[in-house]
């Protein structure tokens, strides 16, 4: 905490408080907060200059009573001087940064930073007997549990590729004219009684350098597709290999388990 009287303290604080935040402004992940730390900064740069002119005038203050090891004071008195100059050509070169943070400020102050584009992608589709138990699920129990279960379909990165891979990646969660939808976090889940299906999708916010694009797998060039594809394809076959109970390699357990103990299996 400043001292507001200690100039060494102060000095001190101020510097630990610098080397902080160069640590934290390694990494942004919020824009908004841009505008709030070059404000501060601005403010530091003119609580700068005026200390710098300040230590400047106390080194003339004390002009007289500089002397070197030798007790040469000609040479000290001379030393102060260069020492006060040196420091208001300091001052103006804070108060030149001032007036380019002031510029930086009033441009970061128009801008309404926007949220990351997201996207959904598919986790599973269940339709027919598949679909069943997760219907029973949430008539029972609901939506929240049915999506918990369901959960255990996502196999991360491994689904997401896949989903790109095979244009399974939408602007928002596909819903029909009689589906019902529920949003809770990060996942969608869609069903449908009368059709007899369930669909889990997943948030998914591209990386920055991903072109924007609609319902469809997003493209960057046939070699970059060929790899994803391959990729997608490779996870695919671990989750077969993977593969207990019913045998079925797109039921998870606790879906199988649920089947089995309802009479549901095939």
């Amino acid at each position: 905490m400043p001292t507001f009287h200690d100039p060494s303290a102060d000095a001190e604080e101020a510097r630990q408080a610098l080397r902080g935040l160069a640590h934290a402004t390694i990494r942004i992940d919020d824009p908004d907060v841009l505008y709030g730390v070059v404000g501060e900064l601005l403010g530091a740069a003119r609580s700068l200059e005026q200390s710098l002119i300040q230590l400047a005038g106390a080194s003339l203050t004390y002009q007289g009573r500089a002397a070197h090891d030798d007790g040469d004071l000609g040479l000290g008195a001379a030393d102060a001087w260069a020492a006060a100059d040196a420091l208001r050509q300091a001052a103006q070169h804070v108060s030149a940064a001032e007036t380019v943070l002031d510029q930086a400020a009033g441009h970061l102050g128009r801008i309404a930073w926007q949220p990351p584009q997201r996207q959904w992608v598919t986790v599973v589709f269940l339709q027919g007997e598949e679909a069943e138990p997760v219907l029973d699920l949430i008539d029972r129990d609901g939506t929240v549990v049915a999506i918990e279960q369901l959960r255990g379909y996502d196999y991360g990165d491994e689904t997401t590729n896949a989903a790109l891979a095979n244009g399974h990646v939408y602007d928002e969660p596909p819903r029909g004219a009689n589906d019902r939808q529920v949003i809770a976090g990060e996942y969608a889940l869609t069903y449908s009684h009368a059709f007899g299906n369930v669909a889990l999708y997943r948030a998914y916010t591209p990386p920055a350098d991903t072109p924007a694009a609609g319902d469809g797998p997003q493209r960057s060039g046939p070699a970059q597709d060929a790899a994803t594809a391959d990729a997608a394809r490779r996870a695919l076959e671990e989750r077969r290999n993977r593969v207990r109970g019913d045998g079925s390699w797109f039921t998870p357990d606790r879906i199988t388990d649920i089947k089995r103990n309802r009479g549901l299996e095939r």
